[in-house]
């Protein structure tokens, strides 16, 4: 038997949440959510009445929050019974409802949604004349941006918010999000977010640029200090086993020194060993200086290893007897090695985009090189070489013959799944680098090893 329209378009309804919210529709959503206040639609706020019992859909009234809308909410009373035609037995209204098309916070969310989302219906050139909630006159298209913005702050939680803001930008290209100060400022501050506006930063000037700033700070600075922790244990915080330590500390005795220097003090009489001396381990606390050379590619499809180069470049300078520099290159090579204790300003100063010219970047990196034995130079980068790759090859080729270490990023960031020439890539394993994708995490333990 085939679906009514009114069915056919409730599904359709169901379907978009599903789709845009995933999870938050699945946990937070009635199972039998649909279009609210659609006439004729069983969404929130709306029962159908039953055969002889009422004319027409009756206001679902009294429904527990576990309630599937509209599925015998409200008994209609048969009839003739005046206003109270259709009308339910309890009075108590939950959140989705009320009376009229598209009220309540079920309907609220649905306007939300529709002022972004039905942009994918008006750029297909459909029509949406039979759905009354978009005639003319509807709330949604009084929507200005602030408000919308507003609106889905306080109708959603924050990890959905991150979703439609992605989708807002990227799919529906709304960049007066990221143009407007006072809707930039409303945003949700989220790693998405900072992409978007290191994308977009070429085009804000005066009060957009600084609220712009303070948003890049906020979630480069959190960003710092969830992997700070991890990365300085990691490179740092091994427990030297060579080396003995007076600083006494449970986590690092050393269990079997400790029982082997007490065995004879063991007492037979109340059988107990009696520990007079404690050993500890030592945590590395000193090593020769090593120098970490970081040149990092800012062609567009290196946004994501950009960000977490400038924030491990930051990490490492912070530890003791580093030496790091930090390079931006396309044709060109830049030098920001001044700006390193602030990965703001940094990300804010580099231009994204343009050419690649990584043989350029390793003959410069070449020119820093002090005391190669104890060097290491880190290429990020796709391997999209638009200069000469011979330039590349044999300035590989001179760091590797020289001493220093040489390894080669094809991404660094949380996913680790790159796009990437990869014969370009063979060819500079095959030219002395090493070569890989790697997690933040991950290059602090290849790091580690190179400086154990």
């Amino acid at each position: 038997m085939a679906n009514s329209p009114d069915e056919n378009d409730t599904s359709t309804e169901l379907l978009r949440w599903r789709l845009v919210l995933g999870r938050f529709a699945e946990e937070r959503l009635p199972s039998g959510f649909g279009a609210s206040g659609r006439a004729g639609a069983s969404g929130p706020g709306r029962g159908q009445g039953k055969t002889g019992q009422g004319a027409g859909s009756g206001r679902g009234a009294g429904q527990s929050p576990g309630q599937t809308p509209g599925a015998g909410a409200g008994q209609g009373q048969g009839p003739g019974r005046g206003p109270k035609q259709g009308q339910g037995r309890n009075q108590e209204q939950g959140p989705g409802e009320g009376a009229g098309v598209g009220q309540g916070r079920y309907g609220q969310m649905d306007r939300v949604l529709d002022y972004l989302y039905g942009r994918e219906y008006q750029g297909r050139g459909v029509r949406q004349d039979g759905d009354p909630s978009r005639l003319g006159g509807s709330e949604a298209s009084q929507f200005t941006i602030p408000d919308w913005i507003r609106e889905v702050r306080e109708l959603f939680p924050a990890d959905t918010v991150e979703v439609i803001q992605r989708h807002a930008l990227d799919r529906y290209g709304m960049t007066e999000l990221v143009t407007d100060p006072e809707v930039l400022a409303k945003l949700e501050p989220s790693y998405e977010l900072l992409k978007t506006v290191l994308s977009f930063k070429g085009l804000m000037q005066g009060e957009v640029l600084e609220v712009a700033r303070r948003i890049v700070r906020q979630v480069v600075e959190e960003l710092r200090r969830k992997l700070a922790k991890d990365v300085r244990r990691q490179l740092w915080g091994k427990l030297n086993k060579q080396r003995r330590s007076r600083l006494k500390v449970f986590k690092n005795l050393d269990f079997r020194r400790t029982i082997r220097a007490n065995l004879k003090h063991y007492d037979r009489d109340r059988r107990q060993l009696v520990l007079e001396t404690l050993h500890f381990f030592s945590r590395v606390d000193h090593h020769l200086p090593w120098h970490v050379i970081m040149a990092v590619d800012c062609s567009g499809s290196m946004l994501d290893s950009v960000i977490y180069s400038a924030v491990m470049a930051g990490i490492f300078k912070g530890l003791p007897s580093l030496r790091v520099n930090l390079l931006a290159f396309d044709t060109a090579v830049v030098d920001l090695s001044d700006e390193i204790d602030d990965p703001t300003e940094l990300l804010m100063s580099v231009q994204l985009g343009g050419g690649t010219n990584i043989g350029g970047a390793l003959g410069y990196c070449e020119t820093l090189v002090r005391s190669p034995s104890r060097t290491v130079v880190i290429v990020v980068t796709d391997f999209f070489e638009g200069g000469p790759p011979e330039a590349m090859l044999a300035s590989i080729k001179r760091l590797r013959e020289s001493g220093a270490r040489v390894l080669g990023l094809a991404a660094l960031d949380q996913a680790a799944a790159p796009c990437y020439d990869r014969q370009m890539a063979e060819r500079c394993v095959e030219a002395g680098a090493e070569v890989a994708a790697l997690t933040p995490l991950r290059l602090a333990e290849w790091l580690s090893t190179v400086l154990a």
